[in-house]
């Protein structure tokens, strides 16, 4: 019987295990796999829609047709994971106002409902639906989630969806009494979109970072604070008008911005008793965490039997290609310390900005740039596929993962310093018998391009990982 080992090498320059200088004085590491030790079942890899797809959806459907096969194909992106943002709609009053002039006319999300007596208006937001339709059509096997920043600015307290409170002075935003109407319109657009267009949304988050105190009155997009308890009560709300509805959907919470502020969220949910049984999955965003914390949220969602995705994430600054290699450790970070099953792009496509989307782009022209993210990216989701279990490394700077027959065994390492590395990866706790790999690479002069490659020989792989840059072997063993 024959089996495939794919090996996505990923390096940066901090502390490694078994590090000795080699006779030219570059240092030399030995990494040892185990796949004894298993873990995590990949779900996938994907993205927001918002607000990208509001902006883009539009386009000459050559080009949206192009963009989706970028961002799906399983030989580029192979992104399987999407989340669809429910908007609120702000008061028009403000159209082309605070959020036009904060974060872009891309903020400025379209609602469904116009006031609390007004027919849906199903029309809204066909840019964003035709990206998400595309993507169904794509890929047989996308999985999909809704989510929501805030109620429409009807249901709100401060008549403005962007928040309430001034800046540096957040109160809660959606008017209790306006929880059922918040749930119902919840549900409403899951149901729609399920009748209409056969969208399956496997799970709905309501909440989006609300635990935070950016959200004010007249800010730069929609967002709504909501302390825990607030949150367990629309939950209690939204939950058996969900199972009522007879969809699919099942909810998912809380997507706070960063580790310590989940940790805090979760804790009242588990105190609460009864609310996380009404929770599908557990959502967090990891602008910011320590290692100590993603283990102890993947040790929470252990306890409580949840799955667990980071929904939502972004760089932390930087040049391009260097940054998208940093961003990269907080994915490595993620996956081993945290052990989700799914990690997910805050945004695909950004205008005039080179860090926070894999494409650049012009939203007016329809004109779009390739970024270095991108084939860093491609590097990562192209080979980790869905239905792979990660498995021990030993070794902060590399992940490892086997298909379900365990065929493939995907590794990676990443580099993010000035100079090249030597290093052997160890085999030998795997049986087959070696033979030559095929190894991919990007760098500063590479895009995810195929490129020469050692043998492996006696189960270790000797390999000179260059300076900035991501590798990833495919390597064919037989029994």
């Amino acid at each position: 019987m024959k089996r495939i080992i794919f090996l996505a090498l990923i390096l940066v320059p901090t502390t490694y295990c078994n590090s000795k200088k080699t006779e030219a004085g570059t240092p030399e590491i030995l990494v040892t796999i185990e796949p004894r030790k298993s873990y995590q079942t990949i779900e996938g890899w994907g993205s927001s829609l918002c607000w990208w797809a509001g902006q883009v959806g539009g386009w000459d459907q050559a080009k949206v047709n192009t963009l989706v096969d970028l961002f799906t194909d399983p030989d580029k992106l192979n992104m399987n994971i999407f989340r669809y943002n429910i908007g609120g709609g702000d008061n028009p009053l403000h159209a082309n106002g605070h959020m036009a002039s904060g974060k872009g006319k891309r903020a400025e999300m379209e609602g469904f409902k116009a006031s609390a007596t007004a027919p849906y208006n199903w029309d809204a937001d066909k840019a964003q639906r035709n990206i998400l339709l595309k993507i169904k059509d794509k890929r047989s096997d996308a999985i999909f989630e809704a989510f929501s920043n805030s109620a429409p600015y009807w249901m709100t307290v401060s008549g403005c969806s962007a928040g309430a409170g001034l800046e540096g002075n957040t109160k809660e935003n959606l008017d209790p009494k306006n929880y059922l109407a918040f749930s119902n319109y919840l549900v409403d657009v899951c149901k729609h979109y399920y009748d209409q267009y056969g969208v399956v949304f496997r799970t709905l988050e309501p909440f989006n970072e609300s635990y935070s105190h950016y959200w004010y009155f007249q800010g730069s997009q929609e967002g709504c604070h909501f302390e825990p308890q607030s949150q367990i009560n629309v939950i209690q709300t939204l939950y058996p008008l969900l199972k009522n509805s007879n969809l699919p959907t099942q909810l998912a919470a809380s997507d706070e911005t960063n580790l310590n502020q989940f940790l805090t969220v979760m804790n009242a949910y588990k105190s609460d008793g009864k609310v996380l049984d009404k929770v599908l999955n557990l959502n967090t965003h990891t602008y910011s965490g320590t290692n100590e914390e993603r283990t102890s949220i993947a040790k929470f969602a252990a306890e409580v039997g949840k799955p667990l995705w980071v929904s939502e994430t972004g760089p932390d600054g930087g040049i391009e290609l260097q940054s998208s290699l940093v961003f990269t450790q907080k994915l490595f970070n993620d996956m081993r310390y945290m052990k989700p099953s799914a990690w997910i792009d805050w945004q695909l496509m950004e205008e005039g900005n080179r860090e926070w989307g894999l494409l650049v782009c012009n939203f007016k022209d329809q004109s779009y740039e390739i970024l270095k993210n991108y084939y860093v990216r491609m590097q990562i989701s192209r080979f980790f596929k869905r239905g792979y279990t990660m498995i021990e490394t030993g070794n902060d700077q590399v992940l490892a993962a086997l298909d379900p027959q365990k065929k493939e065994l995907v590794i990676a390492l990443l580099n993010t310093s000035a100079s090249d590395k030597s290093i052997k990866i160890d085999l030998t706790n795997f049986t087959e018998k070696s033979l030559s790999p095929a190894l991919y690479r990007t760098s500063a002069s590479e895009n995810c391009q195929k490129i020469e490659s050692n043998a492996v020989k006696d189960h270790l792989l000797t390999y000179s990982l260059l300076k900035q840059s991501l590798s990833t072997f495919i390597i064919k063993l037989e029994n």
